[in-house]
């Protein structure tokens, strides 16, 4: 689609200068005029990886549409004297999308994560508004050789939104791939938000949301596996941005 927003740059990443409310209505004229566009959500381990991972990077930055996913983005945003208005959470965004899908008449497809859990989040969403809602899911665990029948899968579905809840690298090489026969206005990745609705893994508290905790409250649930993780992005995070806060202006 290619339609720039007002956008800021925060550590070699464009993100966008939208609110909630502004994201879903560009996202709704695309799909209105039947033109593409994909989204991604940035947070502070994203931005860090991006830094040492190209394939990671080029997936972002090639976007159409980037909105900061983490509180952290927001307030170094702030720091660095760009501020953006407000951080649009991923599962929130695609909470609001499946609203609006239902409002509008609009299809939806999901892709990704296990069986049992996005077939859960199928029957949440089919209970919750209609079946009619529905276009089409698949599971996330797939071969190379499967992928041109799942892609197919997506196209004849005719859906307008497709989510997308399958680690990277593997979802945007998959996209990639088969973005001219997919051909759905709009594709966004959604992390881990299909294990969230189906109610596999527990958000955290509003308020933790809104004071830029949401993270450690993961950390929380699962400290064996995330103490690491979060460390060592989290450490890296305010290292790059005081690193481009006070670096040299050429």
């Amino acid at each position: 689609m290619n339609t720039i927003s007002n956008r800021i740059t925060i550590l070699n990443s464009p993100v966008d200068v939208l609110t909630m409310e502004a994201t879903l209505d560009r996202i709704n004229g695309s799909i209105v005029k039947k033109q593409r566009l994909r989204h991604v959500v940035v947070n502070a381990a994203k931005l860090v990886n991006m830094q040492k991972d190209k394939e990671l990077y080029d997936s972002v930055v090639t976007c159409d549409l980037i909105n900061a996913d983490g509180q952290s983005v927001v307030w170094a945003s702030r720091f660095l004297g760009k501020p953006l208005p407000t951080r649009v959470a991923g599962i929130d965004l695609m909470e609001q999308l499946v609203a609006l899908a239902h409002n509008k008449g609009y299809k939806i497809f999901l892709l990704g994560a296990k069986e049992a859990t996005v077939k859960k989040v199928v029957d949440i969403y089919a209970s919750k508004y209609s079946p009619k809602l529905i276009a089409g899911y698949h599971n996330g665990y797939f071969s190379q050789a499967e992928e041109p029948k799942i892609a197919e899968k997506i196209s004849k579905s005719k859906a307008d939104m497709l989510f997308v809840a399958i680690s990277s690298p593997k979802k945007e090489i998959f996209l990639k791939k088969y973005e001219s026969l997919i051909d759905i206005p709009f594709v966004m990745g959604v992390g881990g938000s299909f294990d969230v609705i189906s109610g596999i893994t527990k958000r955290a508290p509003l308020w933790m949301q809104n004071v830029g905790l949401e993270w450690f409250y993961r950390f929380l649930q699962e400290p064996g596996r995330m103490w690491k993780r979060y460390l060592i992005t989290n450490s890296l995070f305010i290292f790059y941005v005081f690193r481009e806060r006070f670096r040299p202006k050429k």
